[in-house]
């Protein structure tokens, strides 16, 4: 019996997948547990797998396209076996006006490769001869494009299934993309550090000669993106001026001085004397630097009319100073783009309200000293927070929730992601059931986290699904700030450096060690009350750390 394959639902908030590509035909044999395709979802692309043993019937969905969760994508049964009952049953409509095409009974010899330039044959077409369409996978679960930092292959080259094609850099990273195909490199879409959006044209591989004018005059390949710049970068002005210059004039009898209209422009607003000045150019021809190095002091001091009566002297002239408008422009990275729409995002519709605590970090620093005397692994400040907080949460589950729209998930597990600066911008990784998981262990991972964050190569597993977020500017010297939520969690927690201050014990003033921390809360789901009780029993964690041995 022909049995339907569905597009499975393959992550919690996943309504759709793109089919990436197919790794069976119609006509294939399959097995239980054979790869049959791979599908792009929300977070990553996946392989799907067949649950049957058969022949291949039917294919409802091309490459590239996207279908809804539980939507028909293909039939497997016996071979011959009339399937289409089975797909009108389901509602799937006519196999014949599905996008793929069907099992032929005669299947008719392809043409030859000199035939194809007045074909124009289509994608689906195309894929029949071993032409594959690579297109710009998703790598990040808010990645929208990426940019082409490297190419690896050019046109021409002969390419192989597990061949590297291109680096490409995403909001979090620089992935490498393979072209999962086989043949010659035909087409290349998108120059080096250019844009394409996500599922767009980057490249097509196949049979060498072939024609693909039929995919390019479909208008299929991506467009660069709009915002793309030049990474060169923005020419100064007066550098322009100075370089694109034309010959001064010079008269008959060679009495005019040979300088750049850019060196006689900061020359007159200086009040400096060209001819006391020597050019550096070919020809001896005065440019701006000779300007900008010359000494007026010693001329000033030689030319001035010593036999003049003081009182005859003019006032001295102060000259202008003159600054030059230097700046460079580059364009903005897929990181920062991304961290910019997520957090006006979050700003702009989450209502942030924040609640600050002090903490006595007294018994903290003595608890640390200890525990480094006998761990594995340097313990610090940040990780003993991030065990707190994990224990603090298990007890406040309504600070570890997530906005949903029409729903709030309260959360049962604590990852805690790690706010990290890296040099385009910000990475949050997660380090997942904290409150199960040593200080040592905790250490351990957030230092790999962060070697990993630094040489951009973070992978998706690793910063998805936080359920509140730690970001700690205290080993930068900052006292006290607020954070931004990282959407869908609940609550942000903002800390500070431990301070050395005055404070009052037992009715005494004594040296002590304070350090200020900052919850930032979504007030759709974390009352003031209930952020308030969440620091005071974080409070209590941090100023009696043993409490979270036991």
């Amino acid at each position: 019996m022909a049995e339907i394959v569905r597009m499975p639902k393959m992550s919690d908030t996943m309504t759709e997948g793109v089919m990436a590509k197919w790794h069976k035909k119609v006509g294939d044999k399959v097995k239980s547990g054979d790869v049959m395709a791979e599908v792009e979802t929300d977070k990553a692309t996946m392989d799907l797998e067949s649950y049957w043993d058969g022949t291949v019937l039917y294919i409802g969905v091309e490459e590239g396209k996207a279908v809804p969760v539980d939507a028909v994508i293909a039939v497997v049964g016996k071979e011959g076996e009339d399937y289409k009952a089975a797909l009108e049953a389901e509602g799937a409509g006519s196999p014949a006006a599905a996008p793929a095409a069907e099992a032929k009974t005669e299947e008719t010899p392809a043409a030859p490769a000199e035939n194809k330039a007045s074909s124009g044959l289509s994608e689906a077409e195309l894929a029949k001869q071993g032409v594959t369409v690579v297109r710009m996978p998703l790598l990040s679960d808010t990645m929208t494009e990426g940019v082409i930092a490297e190419w690896h292959k050019k046109v021409g080259d002969k390419v192989k299934e597990d061949d590297i094609l291109a680096d490409v850099e995403t909001d979090k990273a620089t992935m490498e993309v393979m072209g999962y195909a086989e043949g010659t490199l035909l087409h290349i879409g998108v120059e080096k550090g250019q844009a394409a959006k996500v599922n767009g044209i980057i490249a097509i591989v196949g049979p060498e000669g072939t024609d693909i004018s039929g995919i390019l005059s479909q208008g299929t390949a991506p467009a660069v993106a709009a915002d793309q710049k030049s990474d060169a970068p923005v020419a100064e002005k007066a550098n322009t001026a100075e370089a694109s210059a034309a010959p001064e004039a010079v008269t008959a009898d060679g009495g005019r001085v040979k300088a750049s209209p850019l060196a006689k422009r900061i020359a007159k607003e200086k009040g400096i004397d060209l001819s006391q000045v020597a050019g550096s150019a070919d020809g001896g021809r005065i440019i701006k630097k000779d300007i900008e190095n010359f000494k007026p002091a010693a001329a000033s001091a030689s030319t001035a009319p010593s036999s003049a009566p003081a009182a005859e002297k003019a006032a001295p002239v102060i000259p202008a100073y003159v600054g030059e408008v230097k700046f460079t422009e580059k364009p903005v990275s897929q990181m920062r783009k991304v961290i910019a729409k997520r957090l006006a995002e979050s700003l702009f519709t989450a209502p942030h309200f924040y609640l600050n605590i002090s903490i006595d970090m007294d018994n903290a620093i003595a608890a640390r000293t200890a525990i480094n005397t006998v761990a594995p692994v340097k313990v610090s400040f940040n990780d003993i927070i991030i065990k707190a907080v994990a224990v603090a949460l298990k007890q406040h589950p309504a600070v570890n929730s997530s906005w949903l729209g029409d729903k709030i998930r309260f959360n049962e597990h604590t990852n805690i992601g790690v706010a990290m600066a890296v040099e385009d911008g910000l990475l949050v990784p997660v380090v997942r059931f904290a409150d199960g998981k040593s200080l040592s262990h905790i250490s351990a991972e957030v230092k790999e986290y962060g070697q990993k964050a630094k040489a951009k190569k973070l992978q998706p597993a690793d910063w998805e699904g936080s359920t509140f977020t730690v970001s700690n500017l205290g080993m930068f010297g900052i006292d006290e700030f607020t954070s931004i939520i990282n959407s869908p969690d609940g609550a942000i927690l903002s800390v500070g450096a431990i301070q050395q201050i005055p404070v009052v014990k037992n009715g005494a003033v004594v040296p002590g060690n304070v350090m200020k921390l900052s919850l930032g809360c979504d007030h759709r789901v974390v009352d003031g009350a209930t952020g308030a009780a969440f620091l005071q029993t974080l409070k209590g964690l941090l100023e009696e750390p043993i409490r979270l041995l036991v």
